[in-house]
């Protein structure tokens, strides 16, 4: 099971970290770099042909501004690529977030909120579920907690305005 990450701008790290430690939470190998679609076309047309050969199974792409990134990547692969719009500019990330969901038809990218990498890192175990049957049930058992704890705030509000 492996994900790559990649990264725009090194001061997007903070904000698609998360994302890395869930998907190693999850005993997924994580693949990290930084190489932007307008500095460092090269270097990135080359990791994603070793992406294209190595069994990464789902890219995840985070950028702001333009965000070129994640189209840029899902051009170049049939592997799922994953879009995280970045708050940072004047326009707070809606400016990433129109780039990154206004895909041409045939070159998509499945994309979540702005700064939504923990999301991100979700939707990438929920693809490789399909595969992965010890990613399923460990999904599974998450979401039961997530509802065991909801229903605990929910008694917990009902006792206290009764």
């Amino acid at each position: 099971m492996k994900v790559a990450v990649i990264m725009g701008s090194t001061s997007d790290m903070s904000k698609i970290e998360p994302a890395v430690e869930i998907l190693k939470d999850y005993g997924v190998d994580v693949n990290v770099r930084c190489l932007s679609a307008h500095r460092a076309h090269a270097g990135l047309a080359a990791f994603i042909e070793e992406t294209n050969n190595d069994g990464t199974e789902v890219i995840i792409t985070a950028a702001g501004m333009a965000a070129a990134l994640p189209g840029v990547v899902a051009s170049m692969t049939v592997l799922p690529v994953i879009g995280v719009p970045l708050s940072g500019s004047v326009l707070d990330g809606m400016d990433a977030l129109y780039s990154i969901v206004q895909m041409p038809s045939g070159i998509p990218v499945a994309t979540v909120a702005i700064n939504g990498g923990k999301n991100a890192a979700y939707l990438a175990l929920q693809i490789m579920a399909i595969k992965h049957e010890e990613l399923k049930t460990k999904l599974l058992d998450y979401r039961k907690k997530m509802e065991e704890d909801a229903m605990k705030a929910n008694e917990e509000i009902t006792a206290k305005f009764s």
